[in-house]
């Protein structure tokens, strides 16, 4: 009885405060890793069910019309300003050295490499992960996906292969127009406000870009698409009851999958960088 007292009053005292935050912290810990096994587990059988029989064509495009479509003009704006964005920027510490005619180079190596590819899949990430989730976690709620499973589909196949299989083809898609709108925005920008010289610019921009640089974003969004259909998915598969379930799916499939595209995107640049160098050692060349 003494050592049962002397424990409660223990966990009400700093040792038991101590003792509750590593408990919180270890509970923490095995969440992520259940949740991490649980959604290896999930997007196994998405792939297994994309290769075994491919969804009926009028799912897969309405998928994509809404997907892939849909997602053009916002992240066309969204390119477009990020281009002036980091025209008006660099602008000024280039300017002090004299070097205002290398901004093309710059603004189109860093929209080739990283903006494009991240911009498309954080705008597909928020506007269609989200959504993805919402929908997948209402169907949850109102047992309609339970519906399915008794009436012999599989829902998996019916509703997260079209959706992971849009995300994964159409970003690449996304992932150009954001290149090219910013692109557009920065040159536009640089040569119309700024008064840089035009044949200067667009000199120095062609110099530093190669294909490779475009090969990089796409291959990087491939990825990040992948990433966002698996995880938006698995959230709203895995939705609470309720209606507060269905937005905290939502949220938690946005936060998470930026959280992902940011570690994939060091994890592939370094990936990437080491392939470059490995063909091609003494420098830039032609791809």
């Amino acid at each position: 009885m003494a050592s049962v007292d002397y424990e409660i009053s223990a966990r009400r005292g700093p040792v038991g405060a101590v003792f509750n935050s590593v408990a919180d912290l270890g509970a923490a810990v095995l969440n992520t890793f259940e949740t991490l096994g649980d959604m290896t587990m999930f997007a196994w059988r998405t792939f297994v069910w994309m290769f075994t029989r491919l969804p009926r064509r009028e799912t897969l495009y309405n998928s994509m019309y809404q997907i892939g479509v849909l997602s053009l003009p916002v992240v066309a704006l969204t390119g477009t300003f990020i281009g002036m964005v980091l025209a008006v920027q660099s602008y000024t510490q280039f300017r002090a050295f004299g070097l205002e005619t290398q901004l093309g180079g710059v603004i189109n190596k860093s929209m080739f490499r990283e903006l494009g590819p991240v911009l498309a899949a954080t705008m597909l990430a928020g506007r269609v992960g989200c959504a993805m989730a919402a929908e997948l976690g209402t169907m949850r709620v109102t047992e309609q996906i339970d519906a399915l499973s008794s009436m012999g589909a599989n829902p998996i196949q019916y509703l997260v292969v079209p959706r992971f299989l849009s995300c994964l083809l159409l970003i690449p898609s996304l992932t150009i127009m954001a290149v090219f709108m910013g692109v557009v925005g920065g040159t536009v920008y640089c040569i119309f406000i700024l008064n840089i010289d035009i044949q200067h610019y667009t000199s120095n921009a062609n110099e530093y870009v190669e294909n490779w640089d475009l090969f990089y974003g796409i291959v990087k969004s491939v990825f990040f698409g992948a990433m966002i259909g698996i995880v938006s998915c698995y959230r709203g598969f895995h939705c609470q009851p309720g209606a507060e379930g269905v937005g905290s799916a939502a949220t938690t499939a946005f936060v998470q999958s930026f959280v992902v595209i940011i570690v994939l995107d060091l994890f592939l640049s370094i990936f990437l960088d080491a392939i470059y160098l490995a063909i091609w050692p003494v420098g830039p060349s032609l791809f």
